[in-house]
């Protein structure tokens, strides 16, 4: 079962495709452009449509979704877990 989703193994989080996911599970992530799956472990419950870290991210950080710059790091982010808007801002403001 495919859990998440990312384009670019270099895509520093994937969107979580399925409901339920909870913090200790196994996710298995597929890579778009590679047409291959890795396993992530998720430390958090994570909503559909939202994100989770590929790798541990610190305050700064570019985050990449989709091969895409879609903001910076506000909150230090740990692989596995949840990235939104508590954790993740926009660079535009």
């Amino acid at each position: 079962m495919i859990h998440c989703v990312l384009h670019d193994p270099k895509d520093s989080v994937a969107v979580v495709v399925i409901e339920g996911i909870k913090s200790g599970q196994k996710l298995t992530a597929l890579i778009l452009d590679e047409d291959r799956t890795i396993e992530i472990p998720c430390k958090a419950d994570i909503p559909i449509g939202h994100k989770i870290a590929m790798k541990d991210m610190a305050v700064g950080d570019t985050v990449i979704k989709y091969g895409v710059d879609i903001g910076k790091v506000v909150a230090a982010i740990g692989t596995g877990e949840h990235a939104h808007v508590h954790n993740i801002k926009t660079k535009r403001w």
